[in-house]
């Protein structure tokens, strides 16, 4: 059983209809890359997955259980967890109290899990790079390791799906490097990726499988090689006939 299905899902806001029709899966441990033009619905998508917008066309299914209808704090505590392209985290706080937070806001039962609060927040921060920034004021992070940062605070709170929204958009190629190493550990750890990025050679990097959107459709979907050769990508993005 995929770990998540969208199937025939649509989303009109006021009079303009932004997604259309839209289908796919999602195994467990795979990471699937979503590109498209701006305004493709991209975003939108995302925050209808996550539960931020409601529709009621359409059905997702997250392991094996329906949520079109479920709150974003629900979809949460399913192991949905959604990255924003603006970050979230808690600037006057340290890295390290960051993750503390998100590891005392899970459920009594898995905090005894996970026995001492503080190591795990020390080996998430590990895992990320950012171990060394433990104790800084998250405001002194790069912009890169912010980003890395609102990802560890999603891995503490033991999401099992990611969403991340433009994890490189203005960060510089070493941190984009450290962020498609930290995506290839999360995968390695069984974790589910779903990434929008305007990055193509960063999706061909990390990325099983592709798909692009455009006018609220998926119109493409495959290999990152396959999307790569396919005589309808350079049309969406710059308008022009392939043939020509």
């Amino acid at each position: 059983m995929p770990l998540l299905t969208v199937s025939n899902l649509s989303l009109t806001l006021g009079t303009q209809q932004i997604l259309r029709d839209i289908s796919f899966t999602v195994e467990e441990g795979e990471v699937i890359g979503l590109i498209g033009p701006n305004g493709s619905g991209k975003t939108t998508l995302f925050n209808t997955l996550s539960g931020f917008l409601k529709t009621k066309d359409g059905t997702c299914v997250f392991k094996g259980q329906e949520i079109t209808n479920a709150s974003p704090a629900q979809r949460a505590q399913l192991g949905l967890g959604r990255v924003f392209q603006n970050f979230g985290i808690f600037r006057e706080m340290s890295p390290e109290e960051n993750v503390l937070v998100a590891l005392e806001a899970l459920p009594k039962e898995e905090r005894k899990k996970l026995g001492d609060l503080k190591k795990k927040a020390t080996e998430t921060l590990r895992l990320v790079g950012l171990e060394g920034k433990a104790k800084e004021k998250a405001s002194c992070l790069s912009g890169g390791q912010m980003r890395l940062l609102e990802i560890a605070r999603t891995l503490a709170s033991g999401k099992e799906l990611f969403l991340l929204d433009e994890p490189t958009a203005g960060v510089s190629p070493k941190m984009t490097n450290d962020v498609a190493n930290l995506i290839k550990e999360l995968k390695a750890e069984k974790k589910t990726v779903l990434v929008i990025e305007h990055d193509l050679p960063f999706i061909a990097k990390i990325c099983d499988r592709v798909l692009v959107l455009d006018l609220g459709q998926i119109v493409i979907s495959g290999t990152p090689q396959e999307v790569h050769h396919h005589k309808k990508l350079q049309e969406i993005y710059f308008g022009a006939d392939p043939t020509d």
